[in-house]
């Protein structure tokens, strides 16, 4: 490896470097902190070896010079003046080892194996992303639709920041993408990102999973355990389906969002908590409020920033372009030579109602790849709802076509153009609840 030794201690340096030599690694020496950095300007380093005191210069001061100048450089701190204290604290402003003065060339090939394994485990991590991104369909924010590019907006100018965001929307709309967007485009981005989903289990054992346990809390408790919450420290905790939060862990849950402090199941200790809350729901809050079953106090403290995703079928704008975007994707994945679909094929994707979003249209055309047979995915390769809820008919009046066929594609169309129930209701003439009705009996 190529190294870095900063210290101003001459006598030192030298036996240091005799040692990493030894060890067949390339040493450069830097006397000071001015120094190291005019050679990281100009050259890469694997690791550095940092001394904490360079005659008037703080060593702390210069590690995070040398992190700002070298992202990926690992530095080990060496010091004669080791308490605990110094080493929490090197290796939070971004040190990879701490060696206390004297150490042997033994430690020193520790401190250099230990590096080298991190090293492969950020390569395998980096690895493993790459591979979820080839199984994955690819994230595609990029809309036409107005309301969704409001939405959008909206998040990303609240990512960077610390506030609580709310996303509303249909299943399927695509609520955990858009969290995990805002993860990436926040200061907490190299931090964990991590994921509860709030109907999965009973109330108790939904505490466990949120805030941990200790040995003995409960039957099956064997052993102490952290908690969600605790995983997520310095990073973002995503509460997905956060209407579904059994009533009696919603003040548990506004007092980490208010105080920032929470107690593991079974244990009186009240500890801190550094993580920035996302959460998601596609039910009526508002309404759940009323109905006594969430907390008011809870809701005004999630929707900081309240952001609604529309469904799909409002989106028309983006819906041939995520056809096209997830037929290329799954045909790469699966290695068939599929560029496209049929004219009957795509005319019934793009007139469907898509109740299940993107996820469904995800899944369909997943399945349209892997039984297409020839070059264009076909009717019949596509789940059997998707052609018989609008059937490929003349929709001229006077046409063969019976008067529901009109009236469902008539509704269909209206409400692709409209943002709101209300809107689309005035425009055909009904009240919202005759609307509603239509829509479930059509299937819209």
């Amino acid at each position: 490896m190529n190294i870095l030794l900063i210290d101003d201690d001459p006598n030192l340096r030298k036996s240091i470097r005799l040692a990493l030599e030894t060890m067949k690694h390339q040493v450069t020496e830097a006397r000071d902190g001015t120094q190291a950095q005019e050679l990281l300007a100009h050259g890469l380093y694997d690791i550095a070896f940092l001394d904490l005191r360079l005659g008037q210069e703080k060593g702390m001061d210069i590690l995070l010079q040398l992190l700002r100048l070298a992202p990926g450089l690992a530095v080990v701190v060496i010091t004669a003046y080791a308490t605990i204290d110094i080493a929490v604290e090197a290796m939070r402003r971004g040190a990879v080892d701490f060696l206390p003065k004297p150490f042997t060339p033994d430690e020193i090939r520790i401190a250099l194996d230990r590096v080298t394994r991190l090293r492969r485990l950020q390569s395998h991590v980096e690895d493993l992303e790459e591979r979820v991104r080839t199984v994955v369909p690819e994230v595609d924010l990029e809309t036409q639709d107005q309301t969704m590019r409001h939405a959008l907006d909206i998040a990303f100018r609240a990512a960077p920041t610390l506030a609580t965001i709310l996303l509303r929307g249909e299943s399927g709309t695509g609520k955990g993408v858009l969290a995990r967007a805002i993860h990436a485009r926040s200061q907490r981005a190299a931090e964990p990102f991590v994921t509860i989903h709030c109907p999965s289990l009973s109330a108790e054992l939904l505490e466990s999973e949120l805030f941990g346990h200790v040995r003995g809390a409960f039957t099956g408790a064997v052993q102490d355990t952290f908690g969600k919450v605790s995983a997520a420290e310095g990073g973002t905790l995503f509460l997905d389906e956060i209407g579904d939060l059994p009533s009696a862990l919603q003040p548990k849950l506004l007092r980490l969002l208010q105080d920032k402090q929470y107690e593991r199941v079974g244990e009186t200790r009240t500890r801190a908590s550094d993580v920035r809350i996302l959460a998601a729901t596609n039910r009526d809050l508002l309404a759940a409020v009323a109905a006594g079953t969430f907390r008011e106090d809870l809701l005004y403290r999630l929707n900081m920033f309240e952001i609604v995703l529309p469904p799909l079928r409002q989106r028309q704008s983006d819906l041939e372009s995520l056809v096209d975007h997830l037929v290329r994707f799954f045909a790469r994945q699966n290695g068939k030579t599929v560029s496209g679909f049929t004219t009957e094929a795509k005319t019934a994707l793009l007139r469907y109602p898509w109740p299940g979003n993107v996820r469904e249209l995800r899944n369909a055309i997943e399945r349209g790849v892997i039984l297409a047979s020839e070059s264009a995915v076909g009717l019949a390769d596509l789940p059997a709802q998707i052609g018989e809820a609008f059937p490929p008919v003349s929709m001229q009046l006077g046409g063969a076509v019976t008067l529901e066929q009109l009236e469902a594609e008539h509704i269909r169309r209206v409400l692709s153009k409209t943002p709101v129930l209300e809107d689309a209701a005035a425009i055909l003439g009904i009240d919202t609840s005759t609307l509603y009705r239509k829509r479930k009996r059509y299937g819209l």
